[in-house]
C-alpha cells in the first residue's frame, strides 16, 4: 500500500508501513522513514509505484486547462477527487486524482484551499484581478529582460537612466529599473556602477558626484522657499567702535568682525562682534526650520549652498557702511602683558568700517609690515592707518595661540598649507565640471588668518564657560586627550577640549552659516538679557531632548557636508593634473602604503613602498584616473633624499588628524579621526571653519 501525503505543503509519496490510530509510518523511495499525521493522509493507492504516479500526474496536469477545470468544478466546497470525476471523468482514476490535486495547488488565483485536499472556486471578480496581476507581472519581466539586454550590450534604457542614484544607493529592490541592473551585472560579471558607466547612463563624473549628494541630502532640492526676514525689535544701542571683518572675496556670510579701544592707554578692550540673527529669527519658526533642516552651509569649490536663503543673509551680514546688529564680546587687557582682565557681553549695533579680504591682502600684510619695516607692496591708505591695531592684534593671538599650547601640552604643528581652489568660467550658478582649476595655497598661520583663528577660539572658550556659569546648556565640541584615536565629541555639558587647549569650546561665531552657533547664540542672548536666571528664560533647558535631536542630525549633516567637499576637492585635484598633463608627483610616505603630494591636496597609494620608512620622499608615477571612483594609484620611480628637518615634519603628530585629499568610498546600496584645528579664515571655508 502506497500514500500520498501534504507535509508542509508539500506532497510527498511513500510506502505505507503501519497505521496507528493518529499517524502512520511511511518510507520514503529515498529510504527514510517518517512519520505522518493520519488527517495529513490525502490518498492510498496501490499502483503505480510512486514515482510514475507523480511523474504520469505531473504531466496530466500540465495539459489540464485553468479555465476548463475552473468552470467544471463545484460551486460548494470540493475534494481534489471530485475536480479529477467532473474534468476527466467519473472513473477517475489515481493519476487523474493526483493530477487534478497539483493542478487546484498551483491555481491559488483561482482556487482557495478549505483544508487538507480541500478547495474553493474563488469569486469571478478575484480571479479577474489576480490574473491581470499575473499579466502585469509577466510584461515586467519581458520589460526586465528587455532592459537587462540593452544594458549587457552598452547601451542604457532612459528609465533606468533616470533612477540612476536611486538604483545605485537606496534601490527599491522591487523595481524592474533595479531588477534589470542585477540581471545584467550578473550575465556580464560586471560591478552595477561599472556596467551603468559603460552603458552610457553616467554622462559627467561631475554631474554624477554632485546628484548622489543631491539625492543623498536634498532630495527636495536646494532652492529656498519665499521668505523675508524679520525685522529686529530690540532698540540696540549703538558701539562706540569700527570694526573691520576679514574675509575671503567670495565670502557672503560675514559672521564675525574684530575692534579694538584704548591702545596706547595701557589697558585694551578688544572686541569680537558676530552678526545676530538670532535676535529676530526665533526657535520654531520658519526660518528656523529651514536652517535646521539644512543644519549648515555646504562648501565646494566653485559653488556652496547656503543655510539660509542670501536675502535673509543680507539682512544680518556684518556689511562695511552699516551699523549690523551683534552679539558683541569684550575682552579687557593689559595692554603689556596681555593678560586678561575680564569680559561682558553686549547686544548692540556696530559700526562696520571694512570688509578686509585676506586673498587679496596676505601677501601685504605680513609680519614684517606688522613689525613697522618699509614695504614696496604697501596696503590702501585705509588699511594702512590700522597696522598699530593690527600689530597688537597679531601679537595678542600669537600670545593666546602659546598659551593654549601650554595647557595642550605640546605645540600645534600644521606644516602643510591649507589648498584653494580657483575655478575659470564658470559660466551657471554651478560648475559644469570641466573648468579649468587653479589650485593655490595659503600657509596656515599667516598674520590675517590666524588674528580671526584666536579671537573665535577666544569668543567660543570664553563664552562656552560662561553658559555653563549661568546654568544655561549649549552645544560643546570637546576632546578628552590627545591620544591617538580620542576622537571630537559634541555634547551638551561644557568639558575640557584638549586638541585646542581650552576649558570648554562652544561653536558661536558662525550663526548665518552652522546651525548649532545659532542655538548657541540663542543661549547667549538669554544670558546677556537675563545673566544668572537666563536658565528659566533660555529657549532650551537642560535635558532638553532637542538639544540631543539637534546634535545628532548635525553630526550627520557635518560628516556628510565635509566628505562631499573633501571628494569634490579630490575631483578638482584630480582634474588639475589631467588639464596639465602631469603623470609624475613627488610625495611623502606617511603610512602603510600611502604617499602624500608635496604640492598638491592629493593621498593616494603608491607601489614600491613596503621597505621605506616613514616620511620616505619620494617620486611617483601616476596610473590610470578614474573619475567616478576619484581614485588614482602611482609607482615609486626614485627615492629622493629628504633634509633631516623636513624628515621631523612629515612624522609630526599632525598625520594623525584627517587626511585631506583621501575621497570618501562610493558605498553602493546594490550587493579618520576627527580633530578641531584652528580656526580661522579660509579661501574655501570647510564645513567647520570658525567663523
Amino acid at each position: 500500500m502506497h500514500i500520498l501525503f501534504d507535509e508542509a505543503g508539500k506532497l510527498l509519496t511513500g510506502r505505507l508501513l503501519s497505521e496507528a490510530e493518529s499517524s502512520l509510518q511511511v518510507e520514503l523511495d529515498s529510504g527514510k522513514r517518517v512519520k505522518v499525521k493520519t488527517a495529513n493522509a490525502l490518498l492510498r493507492f496501490e499502483k503505480p509505484a510512486p514515482s510514475q504516479l507523480m511523474t504520469a500526474a505531473g504531466t496530466l496536469a500540465e495539459s489540464m486547462e485553468l479555465e476548463l477545470a475552473y468552470e467544471f468544478a463545484p460551486e460548494e466546497e470540493f475534494g481534489f477527487a471530485d475536480l479529477a470525476r467532473e474534468y476527466f471523468s467519473a472513473s477517475a482514476g489515481t493519476s487523474e486524482q493526483v493530477a487534478a490535486l497539483l493542478c487546484l495547488q498551483g491555481a491559488p488565483h483561482y482556487f482557495r484551499r478549505a483544508g487538507k485536499g480541500r478547495y474553493k472556486k474563488a469569486a469571478p471578480e478575484i480571479v479577474a484581478q489576480a490574473l491581470a496581476a499575473i499579466e502585469k507581472k509577466q510584461q515586467m519581466q519581458a520589460q526586465v529582460e528587455a532592459w537587462a539586454g540593452e544594458l549587457a550590450a552598452g547601451t542604457c534604457p532612459e528609465p533606468v537612466r533616470q533612477q540612476l542614484y536611486k538604483i545605485l544607493f537606496k534601490p527599491d529592490k522591487n523595481a524592474p529599473e533595479y531588477k534589470a541592473v542585477v540581471d545584467a551585472a550578473r550575465s556580464t560579471h560586471t560591478a552595477p556602477l561599472a556596467l551603468l558607466h559603460n552603458a552610457g547612463a553616467i554622462e559627467s563624473a561631475y554631474q554624477f558626484h554632485w546628484q548622489r549628494f543631491l539625492f543623498d541630502q536634498f532630495p527636495k532640492g536646494t532652492g529656498f522657499p519665499s521668505l523675508q526676514a524679520p525685522v529686529i525689535a530690540d532698540e540696540l544701542p549703538l558701539a562706540s567702535v569700527q570694526a573691520f571683518s576679514i574675509d575671503d572675496s567670495h565670502t557672503t556670510e560675514i559672521d564675525d568682525a574684530l575692534s579694538l579701544q584704548g591702545l596706547g592707554s595701557g589697558s585694551v578692550t578688544l572686541g569680537i562682534h558676530i552678526a545676530a540673527p538670532g535676535l529676530a529669527v526665533l526657535p520654531e519658526s520658519v526660518i528656523d526650520q529651514v536652517a535646521r533642516s539644512r543644519l549648515s552651509t555646504v562648501y565646494m569649490p566653485g559653488h556652496k549652498i547656503t543655510m539660509l536663503p542670501d536675502d535673509v543673509v543680507q539682512a544680518y551680514t556684518l556689511m562695511a557702511g552699516r551699523d549690523c546688529p551683534a552679539v558683541s564680546l569684550y575682552v579687557t587687557l593689559d595692554e603689556s602683558t596681555l593678560e586678561v582682565r575680564e569680559s561682558r557681553t553686549a547686544l548692540e549695533r556696530v559700526p562696520i568700517a571694512l570688509n578686509l579680504r585676506h586673498d587679496q591682502l596676505d601677501d601685504v600684510i605680513t609680519e614684517a609690515w606688522l613689525a613697522g619695516e618699509a614695504s614696496t607692496n604697501a596696503p590702501p591708505a585705509e588699511i594702512a592707518v590700522l597696522q598699530p591695531t593690527l600689530e597688537f592684534l597679531f601679537r595678542l593671538a600669537r600670545h593666546l595661540k602659546a598659551q593654549r599650547e601650554v595647557v595642550r601640552g605640546k605645540p600645534e604643528n600644521f606644516n602643510r598649507p591649507d589648498y584653494t581652489f580657483r575655478l575659470e568660467n564658470v559660466t551657471g550658478e554651478e560648475p559644469k565640471g570641466d573648468e579649468r582649476v587653479q589650485i593655490g595655497t595659503r600657509k596656515r598661520g599667516a598674520p590675517l588668518d590666524l588674528m580671526v583663528a584666536e579671537a573665535m577660539i577666544l569668543a567660543n572658550s570664553t563664552w562656552g564657560n560662561w553658559l555653563a556659569e549661568c546654568g544655561v546648556p549649549g552645544i560643546y565640541r570637546s576632546q578628552a586627550s590627545l591620544m591617538p584615536g580620542v576622537k571630537v565629541r559634541m555634547g551638551t555639558k561644557a568639558q575640557p577640549h584638549a586638541g585646542i587647549g581650552v576649558k570648554s569650546y562652544a561653536w558661536s561665531t558662525s550663526p548665518l552659516r552652522r546651525y548649532v552657533d545659532l542655538v548657541n547664540q540663542w543661549q547667549i542672548i538669554a544670558c546677556a538679557r537675563h545673566g544668572r536666571t537666563a536658565a528659566l528664560a533660555a529657549p532650551f533647558k537642560p535635558k532638553d531632548a532637542n538639544l540631543f535631536s539637534i546634535i545628532s542630525g548635525f553630526d550627520a549633516a557635518y560628516a556628510a557636508y565635509n566628505a562631499f567637499q573633501n571628494g569634490m576637492e579630490r575631483y578638482w585635484t584630480l582634474k588639475y593634473l589631467q588639464q596639465n598633463h602631469q603623470n609624475e608627483l613627488t610625495a611623502t610616505l606617511f603610512r602603510d602604503n600611502l604617499v602624500r603630494a608635496d604640492t598638491l591636496p592629493l593621498v593616494f597609494p603608491a607601489m614600491g613602498t613596503e621597505n621605506l620608512p616613514r616620511g620616505a620622499h619620494v617620486r611617483v608615477r601616476l596610473g590610470a584616473i578614474d573619475e567616478i571612483s576619484l581614485e588614482v594609484a602611482g609607482t615609486v620611480i626614485e627615492r629622493l633624499d629628504l633634509p633631516v628637518d623636513a624628515l621631523d615634519d612629515a612624522a609630526s603628530d599632525e598625520s594623525d588628524g584627517d587626511d585631506e585629499g583621501l575621497a570618501a568610498p562610493l558605498a553602493l546600496a546594490i550587493s579618520v579621526d576627527e580633530t578641531d584645528s584652528e580656526e580661522g579664515a579660509s579661501a574655501t571655508p570647510p564645513v567647520g571653519d570658525g567663523h
